[in-house]
């Protein structure tokens, strides 16, 4: 993306709160936890990261029986928030709305028409179609004032204000095919498709790149959604296959080389074990997911060697259990792994259990007396978060019965696992363009490494958030705070990450380029670009 526009006023957090508000309800800070709210549909109730539905009607706007079909625009209701903005500011009065023939039509009563009442109970309920209006508002207010902004001060005058205004119509663009795809107006979603295919460039702009993905993300939902009436999408079958095996491991090596995103994780948990292996002689590592597959076990080589080299006797024996259904794959690296030791002086025993995380049983994991135990998570959790909370469960209360000494948990720091289908896409769209912006200053714009990256790695994310449903949906991100009602929940403490120091300066030996930052927030350490929130790494006590 280009630094003017992620800089840009009108592109700041702050207009893309207003983008949200309504959805998660967000308004002023994108790190505000979620609130309850009631849908107005008795089979729905939605509080916080938790929601329990009979039909799941979160998944698609059209299915609640309180959202319209027809499309109209808001431009005319006296009680929009623009209206009274314009009141209050002269040079905005001028200024004509715009119309967009995708905004849903309601209908608000008269504030005056309300009953006076002591009691709560006598006040109109909140139905979903008036959080699709309060957000569609904000939108359409944020809308007009860029225009009035640009039309009485700041003229277009050089090629950077033209990228941004283009930019700016492509995110309405989106949000309005969403909206489209999200009501089944097949219609007009595929006419705003066929424009975006025409703006969204795979080597334009870091925005026209990640729109890109977002767009094919948005085909492939239209072509799921059934006619109206009917409940839900259509049966899909699992995306994760669509791409070879070997394109995917190709883009996930080039992540772990490219961005600091993985090398975080690994840095953070590496130095957290070796803090809980400090003085012992039997150590043993429960890895969900062997860091993702990534080939020759870049964390464990690490480990290895950190505790070959540290003073004092390095432990008698080093157990790894791996979890995962990659059997093959895992056992070549699981055998470089033992040969790797051995040469540094290491005795190392390297054991796999063959299962998803969602099949493991108790038994699967054999441990000994006397030996300290660690648990180590990398971007694995999150694909068993389920709208039922089940799978997750089951997986949290077999690592607590290991009693293990430090669990370390890193996740992407962003909520889009949100019951709302327009929530989570307001929200993946605003966590990948800070990813494709960063992208941007680190690789040259023809470079076929970020293509790799972006097309399949990242796109194929976004086109999980987006496009899937149910039990294909397993790109299911959530916030720290999200993650410390759960981890606490399931009987776990934190233990705050104390390596701020140690961390900002391992970021300053990466050289990566300018704009990524290390933070702490309640006890977890944070990477994010510019401000926004990319990674969290957290530790966890029984």
């Amino acid at each position: 993306m280009a630094p003017g526009f992620f800089g840009h006023p009108l592109y700041s957090d702050q207009r893309f709160n207003h983008l949200k508000v309504g959805v998660n309800g967000v308004i002023g800070t994108k790190r505000k936890s979620e609130e309850s709210f009631y849908t107005g549909n008795p089979n729905f109730l939605y509080v916080g990261d938790e929601y329990d539905t009979k039909t799941d009607l979160g998944q698609d706007l059209s299915i609640s029986p309180f959202y319209p079909q027809s499309y109209s625009s808001f431009s005319e209701n006296p009680t929009s928030p623009w209206q009274l903005f314009s009141l209050a500011n002269k040079p905005f009065t001028q200024k004509k709305i715009k119309r967009s023939v995708s905004m849903p039509e309601t209908t608000v009563a008269n504030v005056n028409s309300i009953p006076r009442s002591n009691s709560t109970n006598s006040l109109p309920k909140l139905r979903f179609r008036d959080h699709i209006w309060t957000y569609t508002q904000r939108y359409l207010a944020a809308e007009a004032i860029e225009d009035a902004i640009l039309e009485n001060g700041l003229k277009v005058e050089n090629k950077g204000h033209v990228d941004e205004n283009h930019e700016m119509h492509l995110v309405q663009l989106l949000i309005s095919c969403a909206e489209a795809v999200a009501c089944r107006d097949k219609a007009h979603a595929s006419t705003l498709l066929a424009e975006l295919r025409a703006n969204a460039l795979v080597f334009g702009s870091s925005f026209q790149r990640v729109a890109s993905c977002f767009m094919q993300g948005l085909t492939d939902r239209l072509a799921m959604v059934q006619p109206l009436g009917a409940v839900g999408l259509q049966v899909q079958p699992h995306r994760l296959n669509l791409i070879g095996s070997e394109k995917r491991d190709e883009a996930l090596r080039l992540v772990y080389e490219v961005c600091p995103h993985i090398q975080f994780g690994h840095f953070v948990a590496n130095l957290t074990i070796l803090e809980a292996f400090e003085g012992e002689s039997f150590v043993h590592v429960v890895d969900l997911g062997l860091t993702l597959g990534l080939p020759h076990g870049h964390q464990w080589r690490g480990l290895i060697e950190s505790l070959s080299n540290q003073p004092g006797q390095c432990p008698r024996r080093v157990r790894i259990t791996v979890i995962g259904q990659c059997a093959s794959r895992f056992r070549i690296i699981g055998d470089e792994l033992e040969m790797y030791a051995r040469e540094l002086g290491v005795n190392l025993e390297f054991s796999l259990v063959e299962s998803s995380l969602e099949n493991l049983k108790p038994e699967d994991i054999k441990t000994y007396e006397n030996e300290v135990l660690v648990v180590n998570s990398m971007l694995q959790l999150h694909c068993v978060v389920k709208e039922s909370r089940g799978a997750l469960n089951s997986v949290l209360q077999i690592i607590h019965e290991l009693s293990p000494k430090v669990l370390v948990l890193v996740e992407q720091d962003s909520s889009h696992n949100g019951p709302f289908f327009l929530g989570r896409f307001m929200e993946a769209l605003y966590y990948y363009s800070a990813i494709f912006d960063a992208l941007d200053a680190m690789l040259p714009k023809y470079d076929t490494r970020r293509a790799k990256i972006e097309q399949f790695y990242f796109a194929e994310e976004i086109k999980n958030i987006v496009s899937c449903e149910g039990p294909n949906r397993v790109e299911r991100h959530e916030r720290v705070d999200q993650w410390r009602r759960r981890m606490s929940r399931a009987g776990f403490q934190a233990a705050p990450v104390k390596l701020m120091a140690r961390a900002k300066e391992w970021l300053g030996k990466l050289k990566i380029c300018e704009g990524y930052t290390i933070v702490e927030e309640k006890g977890s350490l944070v990477l994010g670009w510019k401000s926004k929130p990319i990674v969290a790494a957290s530790c966890w006590k029984c």
